[in-house]
């Protein structure tokens, strides 16, 4: 039952719930196409940010893991984890010096993602004083205008001058596409023109003896399509993906098509605590739980506004609800339906429109498995490096 008083009774709201069932299936669905592609998953952990769900993650067949930042390496080799890449591209002594400490652990190995021969030269230099050449990944530029360098010659010229450095270790290319267009299709289309971007780079790299021993692609809207390619015998050049924050879902992954509403597995529990209006309840649960992003890059998109109101999050189960506006410590529920009023004390589930505000916001997800809670879910690398 999505809406009720007795909606998780033991717990206090606001909260947030992870649904173990739906999580798990997420998670097994992502391993088991990429079992079929015949490539490494190693699934970006950097939205859920737990050690529990990243365990889960390595237990199903991923063969590491892929974090945000150096300081949440710092973090989940603190948990156990011995195959960490870092995606974004770091500069500056303070990261240096925790590079520095996380090479002190033998038994950790650790990628590192550079798009500059400035980022590519300093951690070569902390490479040589330990003695080893660090393993390091050039990030193509493939349409996410954030970090990157052009694929084909550019990427090519810059991995042969990297290739000099004593203290790193060239191991491939990677790309993080990003998708935000109107249609199932143009993600499937962007799959396919990245894959082929990247394993025509790969192949002029190859071609000059440069290492393509890792070439990685593969967001959450994409991966589906781009397994699927690879599995049909096109792309061989491409050996690892890295899709992650789809397996806990949000209202951002459902608009990017990577997820159906059903499969989200990350919702608020929240309470009604007034019911004083005629057109709206008031629930517990405001910016500081949901946070405040009407994800307005969809704007264009049909029944994107509500009489002018953007959404905040979706009631799951209420399509007739309309999470129309947010406050500090509650939000303002609007009736589509005057018939379906809420009442007071009431429980919803809400589905909200950007986890990575979500988790790092609280400390703890609730585990919860029809209808009941199963355990707590630490968010081991909340608030480091972000």
């Amino acid at each position: 039952m999505a809406v009720s008083e007795s909606l998780y009774p033991s717990l206090d709201t606001p909260c947030v719930l992870l649904d173990l069932e739906r999580l798990e299936a997420n998670i097994q669905e992502m391993s088991h196409l990429a079992d079929e592609a015949g490539v490494l998953l190693r699934p970006h952990i950097k939205v859920h940010q737990s050690a529990f769900i990243a365990g889960l993650q390595v237990k199903a067949g991923a063969c590491g893991i892929e974090v945000g930042t150096i300081d949440q390496a710092e973090v989940f080799a603190a948990e156990g984890f011995a195959d960490i890449l870092v995606a974004h591209p770091f500069y500056g002594q303070r990261k240096l010096a925790k590079l520095k400490g996380l090479l002190g652990q033998p038994s950790l190995e650790l990628t590192l993602i550079v798009d500059m021969m400035e980022q590519a030269r300093a951690i070569s230099e902390v490479g040589q004083a330990a003695g080893r050449k660090i393993p390091v990944v050039l990030k193509i530029e493939t349409g996410g205008d954030r970090y990157g360098v052009p694929p084909g010659k550019p990427a090519l010229q810059m991995a042969e001058a990297m290739s000099s450095f004593p203290g790193i270790a060239l191991k491939g290319i990677y790309t993080h596409e990003v998708y935000g267009g109107a249609t199932p299709e143009g993600a499937h289309g962007l799959a396919e023109e990245v894959c082929s971007t990247m394993a025509e780079t790969a192949k002029m790299m190859k071609k000059v003896g440069l290492p393509t021993e890792h070439v990685s692609i593969g967001s959450s809207p994409t991966y589906r399509a781009a397994c699927n390619y690879i599995k049909q015998g096109r792309f061989p050049e491409i050996n690892e993906i890295h899709p992650g924050s789809c397996i806990i879902g949000s209202m951002l992954h459902v608009r990017r098509f990577a997820i159906e509403e059903n499969h989200c597995a990350l919702t608020i529990l929240a309470t009604v605590t007034s019911t004083s209006h005629s057109n709206h309840a008031v629930i517990d649960s405001g910016s500081k739980t949901l946070g405040s992003d009407p994800l307005l890059a969809f704007q264009d998109r049909p029944n994107f506004y509500w009489q002018g109101k953007p959404s905040y999050g979706a009631v799951r189960g209420r399509p007739d609800l309309w999470l129309g506006s947010v406050a500090a410590e509650s939000a303002r529920v609007f009736y589509m339906n005057r018939e379906k009023k809420l009442r007071l004390g009431e429980r919803l589930e809400i589905i909200p429109n950007n986890p990575f505000l979500v988790t790092n916001m609280h400390d703890q997800l609730h585990g919860v498995r029809r209808g009941k809670m199963e355990r707590m879910i630490p968010v081991t690398g909340r608030g480091r490096g972000s």
